[in-house]
């Protein structure tokens, strides 16, 4: 960031300018301004554009004084443009709000203007905007830090990040038809997108910590939602047959480069289909993605190379351990387990139980397949909304998606039996009272339900785990706005005088 002392300046500095315009009855920050034409157009469509009276907005990001002319650029979305200030050319009206050369040295790189031009070329051939009128619509009283490279402050202060960095808007603009793509394609398979609660009373459908609040005119504690699962098969035994949702979850878990606390994910449950059904509709869908928003199917990241065109191969959990590591998930000792985890430096966070050890044995795994792969045959422990396969009781009808060394989606054959369902949470319930936060919760509410009748359903979640692994970029960089600890600025409490107070785990005032 500028420093201190060259900050505090400039800022004062562009403060005594904003006081020289005002005096002069210039409205600093109008409501309204006129934009005819993206700047890209300009550029691209001169021949259509050319000596046309144009009114153009945008962010004035440099600026260059030779004398009885001034060079400068204005930056929209789209693109940057030159724009060529005559001193004799600018038609000045004060009243109006329309600046004149003298006043020309009140306006800073950063401020927003509009100006009315005329489309041209120099005598070196570039296109220009040959103003006449210039209106100020908004003072920037801090200077852009034109050089900031820190990606912490720039995830940090995205308003700054894609002002110095305008060619990361286009990753956001693919993010935007990446979820388009998604609700066209489900859409036209006939689902009907829907909507449930964030706060929860139980919260349910994954294995997660979730995040907790409280309701004050209820008097109860609530859940963010960590899935949209068993709200959605509520809606199946209400007579929906194909619907899935769009929104935000959240998981009190570590951040990672694969990991935010808040993610936006799609999920969807689909009445009277088979888990393997489903899984022919998750292939289509990730090749349907790759052609609509990217135009191909062959992808390279985080070391692997992959294309969604592929067959798609099948992975088993039970015979993939078993294969690596010598372990039979269903006979070894705990204590054998932890030894491979030992030798392959495993390090365990958590309630360490069972469970978890044979899930980091098979993401040591994950880790190497390129994919497009799906992981089948989970078995009935780890899996406690799925369906039992009826030839191998011990296994479940449920499949991952595999891809570039990571987990990116996961489904099954929904458990529709209630006693078999109160069953499944009882065991969670037991590994909750060991310790086990992450563990499912007993959801009585839900039981009920599935005694009234469920049909048959297979339901499916991704989330924009895909987007980042397709744009082979970490999940912060994949996000507009990344949850990261909070930070102020350095200057920005000494020039407000106020002092921030943050909460500590168990709500206490923390003051910096």
């Amino acid at each position: 960031m500028i420093k201190a002392d060259d900050l505090l300046g400039q800022r004062q500095r562009r403060l005594d300018n904003l006081k020289a315009l005002e005096k002069l009855g210039i409205e600093i920050y109008p409501a309204k301004a006129k934009k005819q034409v993206a700047n890209q157009n300009l550029i691209t469509d001169f021949a259509k554009w050319k000596e046309k009276t144009v009114v153009q907005s945008g962010r004035l990001t440099s600026w260059r004084d030779h004398g009885k002319m001034v060079f400068a650029d204005l930056m929209d979305y789209s693109a940057k443009i030159q724009l060529w200030l005559k001193k004799d050319g600018l038609k000045a009206d004060l009243t109006q709000g329309f600046l004149g050369w003298r006043e020309l040295k009140l306006l800073d790189v950063g401020d927003f203007i509009e100006v009315t031009s005329t489309v041209t070329k120099t005598s070196s051939g570039q296109v220009s905007l040959l103003v006449d009128r210039v209106r100020l619509l908004a003072k920037s009283l801090r200077p852009i830090p034109w050089q900031l490279s820190d990606k912490e402050q720039l995830l940090r202060r995205r308003y700054l990040d894609f002002n110095i960095n305008p060619e990361k808007k286009a990753l956001f603009e693919r993010k935007a038809k990446f979820w388009e793509a998604q609700r066209r394609f489900l859409a036209d398979h006939g689902f009907v997108e829907i909507e449930t609660p964030v706060l929860e009373h139980v919260t349910g459908g994954a294995d997660a910590r979730p995040f907790t609040t409280f309701h004050n005119d209820l008097g109860e504690s609530l859940y963010l939602r960590i899935s949209t699962e068993l709200f959605q098969k509520r809606l199946i035994a209400s007579g929906f047959e194909k619907i899935y949702t769009f929104g935000p979850n959240f998981r009190n878990e570590g951040i990672s480069e694969e990991h935010l606390q808040e993610y936006y994910q799609v999920e969807w449950y689909w009445a009277y289909a088979s888990y393997r059904e489903n899984m022919i509709l998750v292939r289509d869908l990730f090749r349907y993605i790759a052609k609509e928003v990217y135009g191909k199917t062959k992808f390279e990241s985080r070391g692997h190379s992959f294309d969604l065109s592929d067959d798609w191969s099948e992975i088993d959990y039970v015979k993939a351990i078993k294969e690596k590591f010598k372990i039979d998930i269903f006979k070894s000792t705990e204590a054998e387990i932890m030894a491979v985890l030992k030798d392959q430096k495993v390090i365990l966070s958590g309630k360490v139980n069972r469970n978890r050890m044979i899930d980091n044995l098979w993401k040591l795994i994950r880790k190497t397949v390129s994919g497009p792969a799906f992981l089948i045959n989970e078995p009935v422990f780890m899996s406690p909304l799925a369906k039992a396969k009826i030839n191998d009781p011990l296994l479940t009808e449920r499949f991952h998606v595999i891809i570039a060394g990571s987990e990116l989606g996961n489904g099954y054959s929904e458990i529709n039996d209630p006693q078999q369902q109160l069953a499944r949470f009882l065991e969670q319930q037991q590994l909750r009272e060991k310790g086990d936060d992450e563990a499912q919760m007993l959801d009585l509410d839900y039981v009920e339900m599935l005694e009234y009748g469920m049909p048959p359903v297979s339901g499916y979640g991704q989330s924009e785990r895909i987007f980042w692994t397709l744009e082979n970029v970490s999940a912060r960089e994949g996000t507009l706005f990344p949850l990261m600890a909070y930070s102020l600025e350095e200057n920005t409490s000494k020039i407000y005088g106020q002092k921030v107070t943050k909460y500590t785990k168990n709500n206490e005032q923390k003051t910096d």
